[in-house]
């Protein structure tokens, strides 16, 4: 994999904190990262593009570690270089910093340093090779061995995060994106020294804005690696990415002392246009759908909903979601969050009620309607804007039956599912009909429209056969 090197001789960074955040030998290494492995939680058939692991020692943070590199074992050997940044806690200095070294030792064997895509890294203004700022560091060698592991055929891109806006880190992360040989991962902790309620609530929070790609509000009080997250999530976001969380958790959990406790979590971020729920989940977002509609029936009111534990986490992972009701194949009602703000799952209760029952285009439903309903689930991806010239660049932009659109002009705003495509196939009567929406003319054009594209993914069920 190393197709370059800096030196004519091999050199090697020995393991510095195996021992203290890690086991020290072969066997008690592989030991404690196969337990740490199976004790993984499910993973929702994410395929993920970027994973999100902490960095304490592995007694303490090994099985929420675990759990995100669990979800790509399938696929290990397909990635061949793994992305590896992280913030530097013992040297301060601005910019980002990488090794002079070829490969990294471990008790596993050594690791070898893709220095082809280093050398890539190397060519943006602020990344620099930084010896000292590796020194005792644990950020990213506590990462080694399970990429060892996990992935035996891939080397590494060594990269501390110091003082760097995250512009920086975002360019850097672009130009090794590279395809599916490659995987980014952030190494970073969350909430420190708190009491376990306090770290629980500011976990939480930190959790919202990973799964809402909200870079621009992380700071060093939410994870220890905002830094290098933020430039990754500013990446993913361009990317057109969703993230779910899989696992949430703190040192209180793993040790049992809740009085100072450091937060902990695993996320993974996929390709939105790529995605797709497991059968199951799909199937139990259809039965949440359904049963908003079935209590607002027999009950008059939406369901007041909470999540029980052994949901999938992609169930229980802020999206933004539509849910369509349609009678005998025409509209019966729509409604939908635009924006992430809670769970999923309940999300499409709630919505799905909203549809049944709050569509002020529509009647509410009754009971003898049911049998001929139609029930669909879209997700949406995170909106993005879009940039064009005139309103013909807008349209030449356009893709039909894949984008989905919402429109702000002043206090005005429509928003489209790509399922519209089926109606309105032609890129101009797609747009003018999204401003008639609006509420705006459909010639309506002015220099402070503005206008954002997202994907969904789209699944659904006559409500009669949902079981």
């Amino acid at each position: 994999m190393v197709t370059m090197t800096p030196s004519a001789n091999v050199s090697v960074r020995p393991p510095e904190v195996a021992g203290r955040f890690y086991p020290d030998s072969h066997n008690a290494c592989v030991d404690l990262l196969e337990r740490c492995l199976a004790a993984a939680r499910p993973s929702g058939g994410v395929d993920a593009k970027i994973l999100v692991a902490p960095h304490a020692g592995w007694v303490f943070s090994g099985p929420i570690a675990g759990t995100a590199y669990a979800s790509l074992r399938r696929r290990a050997d397909a990635i061949r270089r793994v992305v590896l940044l992280g913030p530097a806690h013992r040297v301060a200095f601005r910019g980002i910093a990488t090794t002079s070294v070829d490969a990294w030792a471990t008790p596993l064997g050594t690791l070898a340093v893709d220095w082809k895509a280093l050398t890539e890294a190397l060519a943006v203004p602020g990344v620099a090779v930084a010896d000292a700022a590796f020194a005792e560091e644990h950020s990213l060698e506590v990462h080694a061995p399970f990429i060892q592991r996990v992935f035996p055929r891939a080397a590494i891109v060594p990269l501390l995060v110091g003082d760097a806006p995250m512009a920086l880190v975002s360019e850097v992360v672009g130009r090794l994106w590279g395809g599916p040989e490659t995987l980014i991962l952030v190494s970073s902790d969350l909430s420190h020294f708190h009491d376990q309620a306090t770290a629980r609530r500011l976990d939480a929070e930190t959790a919202g804005l990973i799964e809402t790609l909200r870079p621009e509000n992380l700071n060093g009080r939410g994870a220890c690696g905002h830094r290098a997250l933020a430039g990754v999530l500013d990446q993913a976001r361009s990317r057109d990415l969703r993230a779910t969380t899989f696992d949430l958790r703190t040192s209180g959990d793993t040790r049992g002392n809740p009085d100072r406790v450091v937060g902990y979590g695993a996320f993974a971020l996929e390709y939105a246009h790529a995605a797709r729920l497991p059968e199951a989940d799909r199937r139990q977002l259809i039965e949440a759908a359904r049963f908003g509609v079935k209590f607002g029936i027999e009950h008059g009111r939406t369901p007041k909903v909470g999540l029980g534990g052994g949901l999938s986490p992609t169930l229980t992972t802020r999206r933004a979601c539509f849910v369509t009701l349609t009678l005998d194949g025409r509209l019966r009602g729509c409604i939908g969050s635009m924006a992430p703000h809670r769970p999923l799952l309940p999300d499409v209760i709630d919505n799905a009620w909203k549809a049944a029952f709050g569509d002020p285009r529509f009647p509410p439903l009754t009971a003898e309607e049911l049998d001929r309903i139609e029930v669909s689930v879209s997700i949406l991806s995170t909106p993005r804007p879009m940039s064009f010239a005139d309103e013909a660049d807008l349209v030449r932009q356009l893709r039909p039956d894949i984008d989905g659109l919402i429109m702000h002009d002043a206090d005005r705003r429509g928003i489209f599912l790509p399922s519209v495509w089926s109606g309105l196939p032609k890129a101009e009567t797609f747009l003018t009909q999204l401003k008639r929406k609006a509420g705006l003319p459909t010639d309506h054009w002015s220099e402070t429209l503005r206008v954002f594209r997202y994907t969904t993914e789209s699944f659904g069920a006559a409500f009669r056969e949902v079981a």
